[in-house]
């Protein structure tokens, strides 16, 4: 065969694979498959990353039941935020479901001493409580929902221009039994938002319903960095996380403690037929919650598992394309959308996402396939 009939022949063959590609039918798109990050191969047991700044002004920090720490109840998060409380030069206001933190009730009663104004809302069922019967009897005034909905809050504003917040309640087994995050942010704007949010409670007793949409700055730059606040049942939180879902290109991965939300569930299985999503989610709270949404997205063949730690996974967090972050105290649930008192942050900002993004992988190591 001369190089003519040659080049002849591979034109043709050329030509027949065009046709027969055109003429395949289309195809629905199917999920991509997970691909576990090298990381998870290096895991060792109780080892985690110091906490460190992410930018100038923003922070995370990770509770690790399996720290060495942890059984002596050392070296969890709780002992950067009582710092911060004992550098508190004029007001704390702490927005709590429960308290059961003796570091964090001695550093709110060494500031009562010294001058700064200490002030308390928490969660009713709670105010029994030795830790917040403690602050009561030294002049600390606090306040409880008294309603139905729980005021499910987990944040503290020092000097009205650094908050604190997060899925971690101020507990003993929320910091060293649980999984959860803490995030601080420095910026009197956010801490504006939380402070409003606060007043509402603590002087006009208005929980739940009877909240209002009044966030002051629901969009914030902090030190270049986009940070939304919303607090639930008020600023449509679902609808806004339903958005950022089906809005992401790459990936979305999640955390989720409680999850009875139909939308926010949708969101995840749609998105799946297109890029990876997986999340863990809380063994017990899976298992039990009427209208879970575990088995719907195993259904859609989310890669969705259990939580193994012996502990909650108390985590609410969201990670959306490996640069933008949800969290704060709002479960994935009807009654955190519909009566709860809640908070969330959106943090636009590929290092923040990235620390989350490792906690992420390093609770999917544990977690049950």
């Amino acid at each position: 065969m001369n190089n003519q009939t040659a080049h002849r022949h591979s034109l043709l063959f050329l030509f027949l694979v065009f046709l027969l590609s055109a003429c395949t039918p289309f195809s629905s798109p199917t999920p991509r498959p997970l691909i576990a990050p090298p990381e998870l191969e290096l895991e060792v047991d109780g080892l985690t990353p110091s906490p460190q700044p992410v930018t100038d002004r923003i922070a995370v920090y990770f509770t690790d039941p399996r720290a060495p720490g942890a059984q002596f109840y050392e070296g969890g998060p709780d002992e950067v935020l009582a710092a911060a409380i004992d550098s508190a030069r004029l007001s704390v206001d702490v927005a709590v479901y429960n308290l059961t933190l003796w570091s964090v009730r001695d550093a709110l009663l060494r500031a009562h001493r010294r001058g700064v104004v200490v002030r308390v809302v928490t969660e009713s069922d709670n105010l029994d409580n030795a830790e917040i019967q403690d602050l009561i009897a030294s002049g600390i005034p606090v306040v409880g929902d008294r309603r139905e909905g729980l005021m499910h809050h987990k944040f503290v504003v020092i000097d009205r221009s650094q908050v604190w917040t997060g899925s971690l309640n101020l507990s003993v087994g929320g910091t060293y039994r649980d999984h959860n995050n803490l995030v601080h942010i420095l910026s009197s704007e956010v801490a504006w938002d939380y402070t409003v949010e606060f007043e509402e409670m603590f002087v006009e007793d208005r929980f739940g319903d009877f909240s209002l949409a009044d966030t002051p700055y629901p969009v914030v730059q902090v030190a270049g960095t986009d940070v939304e606040v919303y607090f639930s049942p008020d600023d449509g939180v679902a609808t806004r996380i339903v958005e950022l879902i089906g809005s992401a290109e790459a990936s979305v991965y999640f955390l989720a403690f409680s999850f009875t939300s139909d939308e926010i569930g949708a969101a995840l299985r749609e998105r799946s037929l297109f890029i990876p999503v997986a999340g863990v989610m809380e063994e017990e709270q899976a298992a039990t919650n009427e209208g879970t949404e575990y088995e719907l997205l195993r259904q859609a063949l989310v890669d969705v598992r259990l939580d193994g730690n012996p502990g909650l996974m108390h985590h609410k967090v969201i990670i959306i394309d490996e640069r933008i972050v949800i969290t704060g105290s709002y479960n994935f649930s009807r009654s955190a959308e519909e009566r709860n008192d809640e908070n969330v942050v959106v943090i636009f900002n590929a290092d923040v996402a990235a620390q989350f993004l490792s906690e992420f992988w390093r609770v999917y190591g544990q977690a049950q396939p």
